[in-house]
């Protein structure tokens, strides 16, 4: 009974820090989709792999979201035609490489200025890394899960359609009508023009499609994220944590102990650098640097998240590139520092 009542307080807590964000997140998105052109902002970006994922991981600079959310954001992107490897560098890097989580860091770590700036710049090597392997697929729609990946393939079919082919077009084709008498032998697209002459569309405001969006992304995602609250909550009351500080005895088995604690714990990338400092002194500083660098990117509570937006195949090589990536530079720095 005790501790069906921690893995529940446990479970509040977790959604208690992350639902903010996580709203956070969702407004940033409908406000990104109502009251903004994105496609100007994408038309910014770089064309070039590198320097792609290079700005989609500085991207964070303009929208400090941590992993709870950066997921909405990064799925309104996709939505509006952004390079999978940018928006997957952005969801990387954004919840570290921002102005609030830098600062947090930063104030934590006030006696060891260095572990900010290997903070960022592994996480940067990462995102630029995993970014240029994604660079390799142009089109999302693979990526996605089914219904987002239909959903941005209409979009791009409606971008490209060749209204004005058709229009000249001496052929009769799908979706038109021919005219009676008087009018000549005019086609007309039956959803365009005849729809919004027969029936003109009832535009609804700006504030209605805001929180109509808020809503449909909160019910999208918030299940997402109270199931892996409650699969955090869990694995933290029944594998005790104390198995997992035992592994911290050596060079390597300390870095991959603080990177397992990472993804068990899903704290929040604002406030991870506070609970990494109460290991300062059973803990290397590599291993440390381990876990503020992989916890922003991948644990159980933003899996979750990541699950309702890409392939589950996708998720898992997030993971292991982040995983392998995370523990070769934490390794790297605990032999050269």
């Amino acid at each position: 009974m005790t501790q069906l009542h921690e893995a529940f307080t446990i479970f509040l807590s977790l959604l208690v820090e992350a639902i903010p964000f996580l709203t956070f997140g969702v407004v940033l998105s409908s406000a990104l989709l109502v009251f903004s052109d994105e496609k100007k902002l994408i038309a910014y970006i770089p064309r070039n792999p590198f320097l792609g994922a290079i700005a989609g991981s500085l991207v964070g600079f303009m929208f400090p979201v941590c992993e709870c959310g950066n997921v909405p954001v990064a799925r309104r992107f996709l939505m509006q035609g952004l390079p999978p490897s940018v928006a997957v560098a952005f969801l990387l890097a954004a919840p570290t490489i921002n102005p609030i989580v830098i600062w947090s860091t930063w104030v934590a770590f006030r006696d060891q200025p260095g572990m900010v700036v290997a903070r960022v710049v592994c996480s940067l090597i990462i995102t630029v890394i995993i970014s240029w392997v994604f660079s390799r697929q142009l089109d999302a729609v693979p990526l996605l899960k089914p219904a987002l990946g239909r959903r941005l393939a209409y979009l791009n079919r409606s971008e490209e359609a060749p209204t004005a082919i058709a229009c000249e077009s001496p052929l009769l084709q799908s979706g038109t009508f021919l005219l009676g008498s008087g009018t000549g032998n005019q086609l007309l697209r039956l959803d365009e023009q005849a729809v919004e002459t027969l029936l003109p569309p009832i535009a609804p405001s700006r504030w209605e499609m805001f929180t109509d969006n808020i809503v449909q992304e909160l019910r999208e995602l918030g299940g997402m994220l109270i199931l892996g609250s409650l699969i955090a909550a869990v694995i933290q009351v029944f594998i005790p944590r104390e198995w997992i500080l035992l592994l911290g005895q050596g060079t390597i088995s300390s870095i991959l102990a603080m990177m397992l604690l990472s993804v068990v714990v899903s704290v929040c990338s604002t406030v991870d650098s506070f609970f990494a400092l109460s290991f300062v002194s059973t803990f290397t500083t590599s291993s440390l640097l381990a876990f503020l660098v992989f916890g922003p990117m991948i644990d159980v509570k933003s899996i979750g998240l990541l699950l309702s937006v890409f392939q589950r195949r996708i998720v898992v090589y997030l993971l292991l590139l982040a995983g392998q990536l995370t523990f070769l530079l934490s390794l790297a720095h605990s032999y050269l520092f």
